[in-house]
């Protein structure tokens, strides 16, 4: 007898790796540290601070795979990223500056790299976070009662694929993307301006990616007048 739907099925997806996303959090955190002594100290130390802090007790709750989820720890671990995407933000105000009136060039270059990489890391926890209810809730939950998405994969669709494509799609593997996922639609948008092969169905999700496309292209258009102006 055929057993019962996929979408009423409990996922059989495995927990996602905790490390992954603390690794990324912990190299965001670092570049953003590290931006010059001219980049507002008081509020990069006080940051800094506060992440850290909040990062502990979720590895504590969750320190090998994330299997359990709380009111506290679910806006704890989405306040991480905003905040370090927020920060980084003003961070990016200060580069604007410090690019259009800098004198030490190199300093300033390398500062705009930093940023760049941690707007990377920052918005990819963030859509890691919001998509269908965050990453304990995606691989813990059946399929139909998962939130709608805010972004379509190509293994959501791939299931009429040839049979070695469609051993990895959603229907037939319980797939759920996991940071990796993310952080490769974030690379990519900040890279291109725009998603590749995953496309954005939320609102939020276009907002999001729309900013960052942004952020990128600002932080692109500077460094290079910069480089042609120290070149000049």
């Amino acid at each position: 007898m055929a057993g019962p739907p996929a979408s009423a099925q409990k996922l059989r997806a495995q927990a996602e790796h905790r490390w992954p996303a603390v690794i990324a959090t912990l190299v965001g955190i670092a570049l953003y540290a590290t931006l010059p002594s001219s980049f507002e100290p008081l509020l990069r130390y006080a940051v800094v601070a506060l992440l850290v802090v909040a990062i502990l007790p979720l590895v504590f709750l969750n320190p090998h795979r994330l299997t359990r989820q709380t009111r506290w720890s679910r806006t704890l671990s989405v306040a991480v990223g905003v905040i370090l995407l927020i920060a980084n933000q003003v961070a990016l105000v200060q580069l604007i500056v410090e690019l259009v009136s800098a004198q030490d060039g190199a300093e300033v270059l390398l500062a705009a790299l930093q940023v760049w990489a941690t707007n990377v890391i920052a918005f990819a926890l963030v859509f890691w976070e919001f998509d269908r209810g965050g990453p304990v809730a995606r691989r813990q939950k059946a399929r139909k009662e998962v939130q709608p998405a805010d972004f379509r994969f190509a293994q959501d669709e791939d299931d009429d694929a040839i049979d070695e494509v469609a051993a990895r799609s959603a229907r037939h593997a319980d797939w759920m993307p996991g940071y990796i996922d993310y952080l490769y639609i974030s690379l990519v948008n900040a890279m291109a301006f725009g998603p590749a092969d995953v496309m954005p169905l939320s609102h939020r999700a276009k907002l999001l990616l729309g900013l960052e496309a942004f952020c990128a292209f600002v932080i692109l258009a500077l460094v290079i007048a910069r480089a042609v102006s120290l070149l000049g």
